[in-house]
């Protein structure tokens, strides 16, 4: 399985299927199976606990797709409302 981690500032924040809205300094990992896969998790940035983001059943059609897919999540997450 291939991860990839980005750290971003969400200004207006981000909804997690656990707790909610988090906002701030923010650690994104998308994780990409061999099946193609993904999940996505996020935490703030130096804690210990991750979370998800809502949604579930993400598919790469092409795993070559994954670091593409991974910096336009950090992108969306990380814009100005």
């Amino acid at each position: 399985m291939a991860d990839k981690t980005s750290i971003f500032t969400a200004s207006h924040g981000v909804m997690t299927k656990e707790v909610g809205v988090i906002s701030g300094e923010l650690e994104l990992r998308t994780s990409c199976g061999e099946d193609g896969m993904l999940s996505l998790a996020i935490t703030y940035v130096g804690a210990a606990e991750w979370y998800t983001l809502p949604g579930e059943d993400y598919k790469l059609y092409d795993q070559r797709d994954h670091e593409l897919v991974h910096h336009l999540l950090v992108n969306v997450l990380e814009r100005n409302g």
